[in-house]
């Protein structure tokens, strides 16, 4: 009896040893892994006078585009292109009657007919139809791509049923959205410097898609015509411009990111042509090419960059875009599993090891989870990378590096319109209280609820509450489209009042 009560209490002892060096492993395992997380925090911010360096860099930058020729980028010696769009009249709300667009940004387009009614009714009425590229057209002939794209516009006209009007002997309007690089020479005008997303025409490069689109319309035997090209910001810009008449700036934030804003077409030291009537022109940045000194990089920031299709530029957008925010964390987890034994002692998930299988969708999802034991976030973490069972202080981790890469990125995105608001004079409390409204558009500030809230709240503090007043940030809607349409509908006015007169 004494043996076994003996025996029972050595086991007990090493039991309880046991235990004790298992608490002390997890305690000195958690206490890691908030120290790593405390010291990404620390390297992630981003402090109001940090940010004010970075928009006092922005608008440097800006200064510096607008003053170079060279709009591709040359030696890369200046960040920001800060492209001429040739843009000098947005929509007023006078617009009235049938336009078109055609919104190519990928594998798919749209073709979009809206019905203007002016100041009174607007947008009377609008239909959109998206259609699937076949992959052979993205690599054959230039012809082959762009009669496929008019044989779809001929076929929406064709559907056309009473409710559309189009006056007797009127030409049809089309505004052309092209998010691919190009040098734009005229409203409807330009050349294609590459192609991107996946396309491979080679003999287009160097060609006016305007011109291209134009004789395939013909071909089919549609009496249309390209009246604007432009990219989806200047597009989300001119919708922007139709429904608030203070709109003077648009930024997309979402995959990628690129803002556009009215600046005076007196300050463009570029721009040799004779001034606009409006006086003003629009300007496409392509700022997610901004680069500082003062951006918070991590190593983790310097490791994706290196690893890219593009090292050493658009540094900006691999900081705040939708595009590489998730990418971004999932570098983080997979530093802390292999070092700081995030998710159990030896134990690196293998999916945590494969690029980009973490995306910013499932990141704000995680991070905007809100039930009391976060289970949202142990969720995905078994759905995306495997992970069986987690305990709530690795979700909290979790949520916590979530919350740093996103609040680092809004902060930054808030310096970049502030930027854009210091290049324009409007940081300060003008003499007449003007009201500036800044239109955004993207996944990203419409999904992400947290990052739009801290990219508005950080705008503020920049600003200060009595110029903040005065500032309003827009959601915009469909500027691509809609805005392209807009756009066919003012120069179309434009043209008729340059006859009349």
């Amino acid at each position: 009896m004494r043996k076994a009560a003996a025996l029972a209490a050595a086991t007990a002892v090493f039991a309880a040893a046991v235990l004790a060096r298992q608490r002390l492993r997890e305690a000195k395992r958690w206490a890691r892994a908030g120290a790593a997380l405390r010291d990404l925090e620390a390297r992630c911010a981003a402090p109001a006078e940090r940010l004010r360096q970075v928009a006092d860099a922005m608008a440097a930058e800006m200064r510096a585009g607008l003053a170079s020729d060279d709009s591709e980028g040359g030696d890369g010696s200046v960040a920001l292109k800060m492209l001429v769009t040739y843009v000098d009249s947005l929509p007023s709300g006078d617009e009235k009657g049938l336009f078109y667009a055609l919104d190519l940004g990928g594998t798919n387009f749209r073709v979009l007919r809206v019905q203007l009614g002016g100041k009174e009714k607007r947008i009377i009425k609008q239909k959109s139809k998206g259609v699937s590229i076949p992959q052979h057209l993205m690599s054959g002939g230039s012809d082959e791509l762009f009669n496929f794209i008019a044989a779809a516009l001929a076929k929406f006209v064709a559907s056309e049923g009473e409710e559309y009007h189009l006056p007797e002997g009127m030409q049809r309007q089309l505004g052309f959205t092209f998010s691919f690089p190009v040098k734009q020479t005229s409203i409807a005008s330009g050349t294609l410097i590459k192609w991107t997303k996946g396309f491979t025409i080679d003999e287009m490069v160097g060609m006016d898609v305007v011109a291209e689109l134009n004789k395939a319309i013909r071909r089919q035997g549609l009496d249309m015509k390209v009246t604007a090209l432009i990219n989806d910001t200047v597009g989300t810009l001119a919708a922007a411009k139709y429904v608030d008449n203070d709109a003077i700036a648009a930024v997309i934030l979402g995959t990628g990111t690129n803002a556009a804003y009215i600046d005076h077409a007196h300050t463009i030291p570029k721009w040799h042509g004779p001034l606009p009537k409006s006086g003003d022109m629009v300007i496409n940045m392509e700022w997610g090419n901004f680069r500082s000194s003062h951006l918070p990089l991590t190593e983790f920031d310097q490791a994706l960059d290196a690893e890219s299709l593009n090292p050493g530029e658009q540094i900006y957008e691999k900081l705040i875009s939708g595009m590489c925010m998730g990418e971004i964390v999932r570098r983080i987890l997979l530093k802390m599993a292999q070092e700081d034994s995030l998710f159990a002692d030896n134990y690196v998930p293998p999916k945590l090891e494969s690029p980009y299988v973490l995306s910013t969708l499932h990141m704000l999802m995680m991070h905007q989870d809100t039930t009391p034991d976060l289970k949202t976030v142990g969720i995905k973490l078994k759905e995306i990378l495997g992970i069986e069972s987690t305990c709530y202080k690795t979700r909290k981790v979790v949520v916590g590096i979530c919350e740093v890469v996103a609040r680092r990125a809004a902060r930054l995105a808030a310096a970049g319109v502030y930027g854009i608001l210091k290049k324009l004079r409007r940081d300060t409390v003008g003499p007449d209280e003007q009201r500036t409204v800044i239109a955004v558009d993207g996944g990203v500030y419409k999904y992400y609820t947290l990052f739009a809230q801290c990219m508005e709240s950080t705008l503020r503090e920049l600003l200060g509450e009595e110029v903040a007043s005065s500032v309003v940030i827009k959601q915009a809607e469909d500027g691509s489209g809609t805005g392209a349409a807009l756009l066919a509908a003012s120069y179309s006015q434009c043209l008729q009042d340059e006859f009349s007169t």
